[in-house]
């Protein structure tokens, strides 16, 4: 974690309120029981992500740095403390779910009282509580992606199919051009970030790598394109699959992404509406993108080759998150949004990573073992979240986040 010292108090003030503003925003077309609703052990109960993301805030800056705070509630850290273990004992991950108090609006009122009491202390916070809040905004940031991806997994699994908002108005799906292959540097480049601004402890340190010839797609791997997949039998012929993967495969009866139905329609944050075949697919797995770059010939990238070229590309470009609405992936080929891109690259640390030393040190590096790096951004990372050097993470059977496939090959 390092923060520029040149970051002011009231940029970074207007940035916390943003972005808790965001959070709320997003929470708003929902009623209590939708908030309550965890649909399976991954995915977690919307007002829990309002609560957790001030309980961080709580946790690790007003308790600790300002003088005079007392917890909000004495009872709610074992509820809403996600997975640090120098925080003592917290709620199994499996049962937020059964959390029908607090209400909503109980998780509302923990939040203003925290954006209270945040608000008094930043005028004197020292820098190195200001590299907290920025943390903070960062993470939550990552917890209004999960929010919308959650929101869905738990409306997907409702007969009634609800919508969480109305969809944006679309500029039109034009036909996707066959892919464009586009040679990438070779020999030693750097990756990772050495920046003063804000970065993730998984990012650093900034380091050498070698990269042999290679050309990476100009676009991700299109819902058309996939269908082609499903009708050679892809879900069906071992060969194209890691042996994991088509044990899993056998073992969940996988057919198709996640959310698509047999009638060509798939779920979505609008509903259900029929599936754009120029738009990329997505809710897919590891597994799967390995097994369909197999069928096409072709494999996919490590984590050192998207980096180096997605660096030469604006990271607050394509279609993210700007504000609350069904978050929707749409044909283009910009290298940030619309969806997060599968690697082939195991999340390991990079060489002279250093955790962080407390608490807060588990953000990351206690998860560097059995998950899969994905680059770039999704239609659903709030925008100006990402950069070239972001290493996001999930096991290899995951697929409810907006996950997707962009082709790599060697030359």
């Amino acid at each position: 974690m390092n923060v520029a010292s040149t970051l002011a108090p009231e940029p970074l003030a207007e940035r916390l309120r943003a972005t808790r503003a965001l959070t709320l925003a997003l929470a708003e077309p929902l009623s209590d029981a939708d908030a309550t609703v965890q649909p399976m052990p991954d995915a977690s109960p919307a007002k829990w992500h309002l609560a957790h993301t001030s309980w961080f805030f709580e946790t690790f800056l007003l308790r600790e740095l300002v003088p005079g705070y007392r917890v909000y509630d004495e009872r709610w850290p074992f509820l809403f403390n996600s997975y640090y273990e120098g925080e003592g004992e917290r709620l199994a991950r499996d049962r937020r779910g059964m959390l029908s108090r607090p209400t909503l609006d109980e998780a509302r009122a923990y939040r203003a009282h925290v954006d209270e009491a945040l608000a008094a202390a930043m005028p004197s916070f020292d820098e190195e509580a200001r590299e907290l809040v920025a943390l903070g905004i960062a993470h939550e940031q990552q917890h209004q992606e999960l929010f919308l991806t959650d929101i869905l997994a738990t409306f997907a699994v409702n007969p009634l199919e609800p919508a969480y908002a109305a969809a944006e108005p679309s500029p039109g799906s034009a036909a996707v051009d066959d892919i464009r292959w586009i040679e990438g540097r070779s020999g030693i480049v750097e990756m990772g970030t050495s920046d003063n601004g804000f970065a993730f402890d998984c990012e650093r340190p900034r380091h050498q790598v070698l990269l042999q010839p290679h050309a990476i797609a100009d676009r991700f791997v299109s819902n058309g394109e996939w269908q082609q997949f499903v009708a050679d039998g892809g879900y069906r012929k071992p060969g194209h699959w890691l042996s994991d993967g088509w044990a899993w495969v056998k073992r969940e009866g996988i057919t198709a992404p996640l959310y698509w139905g047999e009638d060509g329609t798939s779920f979505t944050l609008a509903g259900r509406r029929p599936l754009d075949p120029q738009a990329p697919v997505t809710h897919v797995s590891h597994y799967e993108a390995d097994a369909y770059a197999r069928w096409a010939g072709a494999r996919l990238p490590t984590e050192a080759e998207w980096e180096d070229m997605a660096a030469a590309h604006d990271p607050r470009g394509g279609n993210q998150l700007d504000q609350a609405g069904a978050a929707m992936p749409r044909a283009g080929g910009e290298w940030f949004g619309d969806v997060w891109c599968w690697t082939g690259s195991a999340f390991l640390p990079h060489p002279g990573f250093r955790q962080p030393e407390g608490s807060v040190g588990e953000y990351n590096g206690k998860f560097m073992s059995g998950q899969m790096v994905l680059k770039g951004a999704s239609c659903a990372t709030p925008r100006g979240s990402s950069r070239s050097s972001v290493r996001n993470f999930f096991p290899p059977h995951a697929r409810w986040q907006f996950t997707g496939v962009r082709l790599a090959r060697d030359c």
